[in-house]
């Protein structure tokens, strides 16, 4: 029986110009891994280029929604003060210009060193950043603590900041279900379907839709 659940068809968005940030946390990092990797791969299908991808991680689903917070704001630091040399825009520049991934270090956004980067480049704050993390349910309430106050904490960062914040945390019951979610079940380990593609193209969308919304446009 096919499943209904899922993403009906929508309008295609094209993320040039967008720059997007990804925060996400190291448990459960075979899952994580290839959510981040899936994430990626429609954030770039859908035309976002490699340096306008930002990555950092943390420990824990719950520290996520701190982190997509100060994220935003140094992001906006190095859009005010781009053209500054001040050592607070450094430091912001520092920051998110470099990826934090503990997980997969070659999948940093940042140039190579040396190398220049595409004109494409952007200094602006993010257009909307997408949070991943993975609870499995345990023996204890850890599960229902962790993933009440995260969900609740994204909302907020993003009513606060008015910044379009991708929900990615899956909160499954077992290991076997978060495998299928990140499109790495069964014996082939390429069953399921990986739902960072979903987080990537949602994240375009609601980068498009918040220009044109913040200019007075409304799609038809």
């Amino acid at each position: 029986m096919t499943s209904v659940k899922g993403p009906g068809q929508v309008k295609s968005y094209h993320g040039k110009g967008l720059r997007i940030g990804i925060v996400h946390a190291r448990w459960n990092t075979k899952i994580i891994d290839a959510l981040l990797a899936g994430t990626k791969k429609a954030l770039t299908t859908h035309g976002v280029i490699e340096d306008n991808i930002i990555i950092e991680s943390v420990p824990g689903s719950y520290e996520l929604p701190f982190a997509v917070q100060r994220m935003y704001a140094a992001s906006q630091i190095q859009a005010s003060s781009s053209g500054s040399s001040g050592a607070l825009v450094s430091a912001a520049t520092d920051l998110l210009t470099t990826s934090a991934s503990d997980l997969n270090p070659s999948s940093s956004s940042s140039a190579v060193e040396g190398v220049p980067k595409s004109s494409d480049t952007s200094t602006a704050p993010f257009d909307a950043i997408i949070a991943i993390g993975c609870l499995i349910k345990g023996e204890t309430m850890h599960f229902e603590y962790i993933a009440d106050a995260v969900s609740h904490g994204l909302m907020r960062v993003q009513l606060d900041a008015q910044v379009p914040v991708i929900f990615g945390l899956l909160t499954v019951l077992t290991e076997e279900q978060g495998l299928a979610r990140a499109g790495i079940a069964g014996e082939t380990g390429s069953d399921g379907h990986n739902h960072g593609e979903d987080w990537g193209a949602a994240a375009v969308e609601l980068g498009v839709k918040r220009k044109g919304w913040s200019v007075g446009k409304l799609d038809h």
